[in-house]
């Protein structure tokens, strides 16, 4: 009886390529971001996977809460969706899958699918439909452009009932 092996480059060369075994695993986390001694942000959620050294991305697979405070510390927005992903050296953080952004002082809402919250400019945009819910109209859109406090916004294509005031004096 006679055996033969043969070595292929190929094959030895993928059992040294190593497996994407996240850097870090983390369940039911809480993160607050600060600014000279002033919480600016709160993010929540059930689990959080990060993987790179040089260039680090943040998962949130099973969705994440961002409270976004003022500076007298009170609540003024928040974000939420059910899947997120967050660029490190980009200071970006990707939402998507039923994403909903509060505005808690104005009580409005939007509602998309995809939405990038850039922290370094302060911003939140979509390319998407979006849905903003007032307390007396609804207003659609093919995206938006707003500050991360869901203060002011510009929305793209918007579509609904609108009130719109040519000057100060019409609105009273």
């Amino acid at each position: 009886m006679l055996f033969s092996c043969k070595n292929d480059l190929t094959v030895i060369q993928s059992l040294s390529i190593t497996d994407s075994i996240p850097d870090e695993t983390a369940y039911d986390i809480e993160l607050m971001y600060s600014d000279s001694g002033k919480v600016k942000a709160f993010l929540k959620s059930p689990s959080m996977i990060r993987q790179g050294a040089e260039d680090p991305v943040v998962e949130f697979p099973d969705g994440f809460k961002v409270i976004f405070y003022d500076s007298i510390d009170r609540p003024e927005s928040e974000i939420t969706a059910r899947y997120g992903i967050m660029y490190e050296a980009e200071k970006k953080m990707e939402a998507k899958n039923n994403v909903v952004v509060r505005n808690i002082d104005k009580q409005e809402m939007l509602e998309t699918e995809h939405l990038i919250w850039d922290r370094k400019s302060g911003i939140i945009y979509s390319d998407v439909f979006i849905k903003i819910t007032k307390p007396d109209q609804v207003i659609f859109g093919d995206g938006l452009r707003s500050d991360q406090n869901f203060e002011s916004y510009e929305i793209k294509n918007p579509t609904g009932e609108l009130s719109i005031y040519p000057d100060d004096e019409e609105k009273k």
